[in-house]
């Protein structure tokens, strides 16, 4: 299995308030992170950088997941400890009051991939059948395309379609998202925030994972074509390719 993170500014904002990365516990699982903050003045970024800085240190010392149920709870129970911090911080911290962030990662080994999402970050699979999102945004415009208001097509022009509905850290209490799929030698997993996903069109997304590129220079592509097209979010994502007999790190 191999992976590689990457994150940029964009070509507009003055800092960068996404997070995340790729980390291995005392098993050698892979979890890959992804957490796109929000709020006034740098809130966004330290709910981003708590999120990853909680989740990786728990993580690194937590057992083999041996079965997608491990992995849920594990998600389950550190998504409660990660919400509960950061809401308690910004109830202390007056300059950092509402801040939050998305949450989408996943949990990866040779039998299985559990992903868990919060808000409009998201999780998409490649394999035989093409790309696929995995994971549903917790945004207005995905429940006004869910309650059959707008269509697919207009939720991607909508004024309010940055409008998350459910994030962590803004509310005392927050339910994270779960799907645990089959993970197989060939399939590839992208994480990756708002600024890849409103830039890049899924046939874009597609044509550029199926490239015989190095992860990296496939993930710098992304980046690249989301600065061209405008880069005015924070940009961040996560490639995970299955390779059967390969090294995890």
């Amino acid at each position: 299995m191999k992976a590689v993170f990457m994150t940029d500014t964009g070509r507009v904002r003055s800092h960068n308030e996404d997070n995340g990365g790729i980390f291995y516990n005392e098993s050698n699982d892979l979890l890959a992170v992804v957490a796109d903050g929000m709020g006034g003045h740098n809130a966004g970024e330290v709910a981003s950088d708590m999120t990853k800085s909680i989740i990786s240190e728990s993580w690194g010392s937590s057992h083999r997941m041996d079965t997608p149920r491990d992995a849920e709870t594990w998600f389950a129970e550190n998504v409660k400890s990660i919400n509960h911090q950061l809401f308690h911080y910004a109830k202390s911290h007056p300059e950092c009051e509402g801040m939050g962030t998305t949450l989408v990662a996943a949990i990866c080994n040779d039998r299985f991939a559990t992903i868990a999402n919060i808000g409009d970050s998201r999780c998409y699979i490649l394999n035989d059948l093409g790309l696929k999102q995995l994971t549903d945004d917790h945004s207005l415009v995905y429940e006004l395309v869910r309650l059959g208001q707008i269509s697919k097509e207009d939720a991607e022009h909508h004024p309010r379609k940055n409008w998350v509905l459910r994030a962590v850290g803004t509310e005392e209490k927050v339910e994270a998202d779960f799907k645990t799929i089959t993970f197989e030698e060939g399939d590839i997993l992208l994480l990756c925030s708002d600024g890849l996903s409103d830039k890049l069109s899924e046939k874009e997304m597609e044509e550029i994972l199926q490239q015989p590129l190095a992860l990296e220079e496939r993930a710098q592509k992304m980046l690249d074509i989301a600065n061209e097209n405008g880069g005015e979010d924070n940009i961040t994502l996560i490639i995970i390719e299955y390779q059967a007999g390969s090294e995890s790190r």
